[in-house]
């Protein structure tokens, strides 16, 4: 994996497996989002108690931040089976149909990005969430019949990163809403020495604080960016984590301090060298930098607004003051982009309290 996507949030094909095997099995294990972990808490013990199926369950956030983990805690407490799919396989209703009626009593349907899924797979889905029973329609034209199926009670979780995308009826029929939030340096540090115990990494305090720094908020790119490092430190270390070693990997890997990587960065020198810190267009901003202007605007900005080092404005992109002030650059007069808003103290965040 390059420094290109190394921070990225988005889970590739070959490190499912890696990220697999420090996931937590149990809520107990979960760290941060206290306050959904609480509440999914007192949904399951609630439904395991009367002995039904708990309401379906709705999970929002940026990628990264657990939402398929705590489908699997679902599966998991419950004692369910689980089956994992996702909006974009499912092209028709015959799709999920298959899917739904497959189902034993009691089992858990993940449906990771499921604002994605077609029309009409999802409103077959209304039924099977409110009445348990699916409609096949058989034929075509005039003689097309609907045979009623029923189907085993079951705990559909939905997983989204765009819950704006989701239609009203969908959302309605969620009994539980969650959106998972950006993890704070502190938890994340704890996530990090979890999974170094898992992986038998031996790490620091320290090591662990400066890898936790550098991962956007993010669990999934913390422990990308500690397996990088733990590289580093078996090859050309002493194969423990320490803030010196995670430096020195993540330098290696182009990472810098707050978690910005080469194409971040080429985006703020374009900002600033290019253009005196905007404002300026996506596209032009996209040329400088050799990227398409999705790539810029899904991949890179995301981040750089949060962290306050660039703007949205009507009439382009800006550079904050944050920005010039990373980069080690004077703005011209000593003046910022009059459009850009106050920079947000975002990397003091506390951890949140149970």
């Amino acid at each position: 994996m390059t420094g290109e996507n190394l921070v990225s949030a988005f889970v590739s094909d070959a490190e499912r497996d890696a990220e697999a095997s420090v996931r937590p099995k149990r809520l107990e294990e979960f760290i941060a989002q206290h306050r959904v972990r609480d509440q999914l808490d007192l949904l399951l013990k609630g439904a395991m108690r009367r002995g039904s199926p708990p309401d379906h369950i709705l999970l929002s956030g940026p990628p990264g931040l657990g939402k398929t983990t705590l489908a699997n805690i679902v599966a998991a407490e419950l004692g369910s089976g689980i089956r994992v799919t996702s909006g974009p396989a499912i092209e028709r209703s015959g799709d999920l149909a298959a899917i739904l009626t497959s189902l034993a009593e009691g089992d858990v349907l993940f449906i990771d990005e499921i604002h994605r899924i077609a029309k009409p797979a999802e409103e077959l889905l209304y039924s099977a969430m409110e009445d348990f029973r699916v409609d096949v329609v058989v034929g075509k034209g005039p003689g097309a019949t609907a045979i009623p199926l029923d189907v085993e009670p079951f705990t559909l979780v939905g997983a989204t990163t765009r819950s704006g995308l989701l239609t009203g009826p969908m959302r309605d029929r969620f009994g539980f809403v969650a959106h998972l939030d950006f993890y704070a340096p502190a938890d994340l540090e704890s996530l990090l020495r979890r999974s170094a115990r898992i992986l038998g990494v031996p790490i620091t305090d320290e090591g662990a604080a400066e890898i936790a720094g550098r991962s956007r908020g993010t669990p999934r790119i913390a422990n990308r960016l500690l397996r990088r490092v733990r590289d580093f430190a078996e090859v050309r270390a002493d194969g423990v984590v320490t803030r010196e070693t995670a430096q020195a990997a993540l330098t290696v890997y182009d990472v810098d301090a707050l978690g910005l990587d080469r194409l971040d960065r080429a985006v703020l020198i374009a900002l600033v060298d290019s253009f005196r810190g905007g404002p300026v267009g996506l596209s032009t901003l996209a040329v400088a930098v050799g990227e398409q202007p999705d790539t810029v605007e899904e991949v890179c900005e995301p981040f750089l607004v949060r962290a306050g080092l660039l703007a949205r404005t009507p009439r382009g992109r800006v550079a904050t003051e944050a920005a010039w002030q990373h980069l080690g650059r004077t703005p011209p007069n000593g003046t910022f982009g009059t459009d850009a808003p106050p920079v947000p103290d975002l990397f003091s965040a506390q951890p949140e309290t149970p």
